[in-house]
C-alpha cells in the first residue's frame, strides 16, 4: 500500500501539467513520479493522471534502458522519417498488453527480460486489435523495450505434462490478484522450459 500521497491541489496541478504535455514527455513525466513514490506508485501516479497503468509502464522503460533523445544532435528534432512506433498512438500500451502474459526475465538480473512468443506471433496479436503492425515494426518495439534473445542451453528435455495449460492460467489469475491487492510478484525462471521456442 502506498503509504505517501499528494494534496489533493497538487494533483490537480500534475494532472494539469501532464495534459499540457505530448504524448511522449507525458510518459516520461507520469514515470518519473511513479519512480519517486516506489512501490505502488506506478498505480496511484496512473489514477491521478488520468493514464492507462501501461503508459506509466512504457514511460519506465523508456528512461531506464536510456532511450532519451540527446539534446545538442545536430539533425532538428522531427527531421527525417518517423518510425512508426513513434507515430502510432497507444502502440506502447498494446504492446505490453500483448506481452503481459507471455513475458520472463532473468532471477539474478531485473533488466534482462525476453518473451515466449515469436515476432509473426505478437504481430497478429496486434491485429487481433485492430491494428497492422507488421514483424519489422514487432522486432523495434522489442528493442526499445529492452527484450532480449533467450540463449538456449542444452538440457534434458522436459516431459510433457497434462496439467501444464492450467497451471499457468493458475499462475496467470495469482499474478492478477497479486497485481490488483499491490502486492510484489516474484518472478521465477524455472517456470518456464528452457527448451521453449523463444525470439
Amino acid at each position: 500500500m502506498l503509504r505517501t500521497k499528494y494534496s489533493e491541489e497538487i494533483e490537480k496541478q500534475m494532472k494539469a501539467f501532464y495534459d499540457s504535455l505530448n504524448e511522449k514527455d507525458r510518459r516520461r513525466y507520469a514515470a518519473i513520479e511513479a519512480m519517486k513514490l516506489g512501490h505502488g506508485g506506478q498505480n496511484y501516479i496512473s489514477n491521478v493522471l488520468s493514464c492507462h497503468f501501461q503508459t506509466v509502464m512504457a514511460g519506465i522503460a523508456e528512461l531506464t534502458n536510456g532511450t532519451e533523445t540527446p539534446e545538442d544532435r545536430i539533425r532538428k528534432p522531427g527531421g527525417g522519417k518517423k518510425k512508426i512506433i513513434d507515430t502510432v498512438e497507444n502502440i506502447d500500451e498494446i504492446f505490453f498488453e500483448v506481452l503481459k502474459d507471455h513475458t520472463a526475465g532473468s532471477p539474478v538480473d531485473e533488466k534482462i527480460k525476453w518473451t515466449n512468443l515469436n515476432h509473426k506471433e505478437i504481430s497478429n496479436a496486434f491485429k487481433l486489435r485492430g491494428m497492422n503492425v507488421t514483424p519489422h515494426v514487432v522486432k523495434q518495439l522489442l528493442k526499445k523495450h529492452g527484450f532480449v534473445k533467450r540463449k538456449m542451453q542444452k538440457t534434458v528435455a522436459m516431459k510433457d505434462c497434462e496439467d501444464r495449460n492450467e497451471q499457468f492460467e493458475r499462475i496467470n489469475e495469482l499474478k492478477e490478484e497479486y497485481s490488483e491487492n499491490e502486492n510484489p510478484i516474484i518472478n521465477i525462471d524455472e517456470l518456464m522450459p528452457k527448451t521453449s521456442k523463444m525470439l
